[in-house]
């Protein structure tokens, strides 16, 4: 039964029969087969058919509620009874928000030097990414704000607060001041992150608040891009002042707080709210509290 409520978790996810049974490593027939027998079992009709996957019947939609839960229960009890026979092991997957991935090494440095035989992989991804991808069990946790927009049903534990400074280049407008406004951002050829990022909704809520209708010259859902384009002294950004310095600029670049009025938005880690966590996940959790509010300066 485990089995077929993983398939049909996969098939939810990717919506797409093909795909599903790719990444579970068998057949299409094997995963059809699987799922049409859990319907079976169980009595009721889970998927909408048809020439290709139309989605999940309401029935559907339940049982996937109750197999996140089931499989999630049976995955955290096969790592607790791991952990009693061999002690913290395994792999973490995090997906971190782009501002945040220059700030991991705060947490997964110490974390590791507790636990050696803990390896970690760590993606970018977006702030919705991150809650859908915690939801169907395709990381472990995540870091991303945690005061901005709804997080739904974590726990979360807040690691420090983004501060937004202007990036630019000597000898560009504003670069000889030691403060800068919102509204100075007017009329600046800026790069930013795309709109599927958090971090480029709040900057234009900013903007917003102050009236300033920003034309932007270049967007890029990566850091090491905007980064690499202020650098040629054509482009400025706002960036969160610890991405900003985590990249040991030149002296030619100027990192330039923001004030008037000074923002700051919370970031922090997020697990999937159950109990028990895996091993894994709560000494993670732990790790994190542990660490406290981490100053990003």
């Amino acid at each position: 039964m485990i089995d077929k409520l993983e398939f049909f978790i996969a098939l939810a996810r990717e919506q797409h029969f093909g795909r599903a049974a790719e990444e579970c490593g068998i057949s299409q027939p094997t995963l059809s087969a699987a799922i049409r027998q859990l319907e079976e079992n169980l009595g009721v009709g889970l998927v909408v058919r048809g020439s290709r996957f139309q989605g999940l019947t309401p029935e559907g939609q339940r049982v996937l509620e109750w197999a996140r839960r089931i499989v999630g229960d049976t995955r955290t009890m096969r790592e607790e009874m791991r952990a009693a026979r061999k002690g913290l092991a395994g792999h973490i997957r995090l997906a971190a928000i782009p501002t945040a991935l220059a700030m991991i090494p705060k947490l997964t440095e110490p974390f590791q030097a507790k636990h050696p035989e803990v390896t970690f992989s760590v993606v970018s991804r977006t702030s919705l990414q991150v809650l859908s991808q915690l939801e169907n069990f395709e990381i472990d946790a995540g870091l991303t704000y945690l005061d901005n927009e709804p997080l739904g049903r974590v726990t979360s534990v807040p690691l420090y607060a983004e501060h937004y400074t202007l990036v630019t280049s000597e000898g560009t407008p504003l670069s000889d001041r030691k403060e800068v406004t919102w509204k100075d951002m007017a009329g600046l050829r800026l790069c930013l992150l795309t709109p599927d990022n958090q971090n480029r909704r709040i900057i234009n809520q900013h903007l917003a608040s102050a009236g300033v209708d920003v034309r932007t010259m270049l967007e890029s859902n990566s850091m090491v891009v905007l980064l690499a384009h202020v650098g040629t002294g054509r482009w400025a950004s706002i960036m969160p002042r610890n991405v900003a310095r985590s990249f040991g600029f030149s002296a030619q670049i100027r990192t330039i707080p923001i004030v008037e009025p000074k923002a700051s938005h919370v970031v922090g880690l997020v697990a999937t709210h159950r109990e028990p966590f895996t091993p894994l996940v709560s000494a993670l959790l732990h790790e994190a509290r542990n660490l406290g509010v981490i100053d990003p300066d």
